[in-house]
């Protein structure tokens, strides 16, 4: 496929190496005949990924880079393999930290910079440092590709410190640590105060403290555009939950009752989430299982899904999730 000069899937002239050094940096060899940066409005500077003219190259590009490495994409309308790339490269150039830019030139509109570099295929993608190029790519390349090669233009991602606590935090909730835990939630909340996992993992702490009414206001700190992300959802479903254990009192008197009737399910059932409840989550998927064994179709199948709501509600990484998850398996596939 074809448009003009330029192809899909062919050469690229010259290919990325020392032959493109020559005369890109200089200040008056301006690209496409016009020797000034072209009066082109640049980027603004929190702008990581934005479109790029022949007028502006100069100052966005070689400019630029002499201080921030910057990407160029070369693309078109009608190439299917940039349409591929374009939104992969993106995201990476986002979640790269700022390391590095990412200037998006169509080369219908722009066909000057691509022939002077002697580009033949697109998409073509080329690196900029001190104002020289200096590493592309061709084609259509896999996530894991573009993201080695901007850690290699651009170094590594800057660490987010909020990213290293939130993993701290899901640790030690999972080891019942929800003091420590508790306190990592609330200090990533001081850095994003709408910060979906911190907020839910806070949630989530206080329902282990058995403070039913602090979990609940703490959740509702949730903007509402951000309220079908899974963290919330599964905050919510371990609310639901303990909701629904507060209201058995005493549990006693279901293990009574389950001992004189081994086949008292709803017996069985308020005993799940009353020792869900009190943390026992083993001990709650056990009842249920054996619901489902002795009576599959018991209140429409509600010994299954009253499983998946605690799997929602404990997240999948959860110990118990893969313990319910494996008897549960045994019992339906067995």
């Amino acid at each position: 496929m074809s448009n003009g000069n330029y192809s899909i899937g062919g050469q690229v002239g010259g290919g990325f190496g020392a032959s493109m050094g020559g005369g890109y940096g200089g200040q008056g060899g301006g690209f496409g005949g016009d020797g000034g940066n072209g009066g082109g409005d640049a980027p603004a500077g929190g702008d990581l990924v934005f479109d790029v003219t022949t007028q502006s190259f100069m100052a966005d590009v070689l400019e630029a880079s002499r201080q921030q490495p910057v990407i160029v994409d070369f693309w078109a309308p009608w190439c299917g393999p940039c349409k591929q790339l374009t939104p992969i490269i993106e995201e990476a150039v986002k979640s790269a930290g700022g390391t590095v830019k990412l200037a998006k030139m169509n080369i219908d509109d722009h066909p000057e910079i691509a022939g002077q570099m002697g580009i033949q295929s697109i998409p073509a993608v080329v690196a900029f440092k001190d104002g020289q190029p200096v590493d592309g790519f061709m084609g259509a390349q896999q996530e894991s590709q573009i993201k080695a090669f901007i850690e290699k233009v651009g170094g590594p991602a800057p660490t987010n410190q909020a990213d290293q606590f939130l993993e701290q935090a899901g640790a030690l909730l999972a080891e019942n640590d929800f003091a420590q835990a508790a306190q990592l939630f609330g200090a990533v909340m001081q850095m994003e105060p709408d910060n979906v996992t911190a907020i839910a993992g806070l949630t989530q702490c206080y329902l282990a403290a058995d403070d039913l009414e602090r979990a609940k206001q703490t959740l509702d700190l949730v903007p509402e555009d951000k309220r079908s992300e899974d963290a919330y959802t599964a905050a919510l479903a371990a609310i639901d939950l303990a909701e629904q254990a507060a209201s058995l009192g005493d549990l006693a008197d279901l293990h009574d009752r389950i001992a004189k009737d081994p086949l008292d399910l709803q017996a069985r059932f308020d005993l799940a989430l009353g020792l869900n409840g009190k943390g026992d989550k083993e001990g709650a998927v056990d009842q249920l299982i054996e619901i489902v064994q002795r009576d599959r179709d018991w209140n429409e199948d509600g010994g299954r899904k009253q499983l998946l709501q605690f799997f929602e509600a404990w997240g999948f990484k959860d110990p118990a999730s893969a313990y319910g998850r494996r008897k549960l398996s045994a019992v339906l596939f067995s």
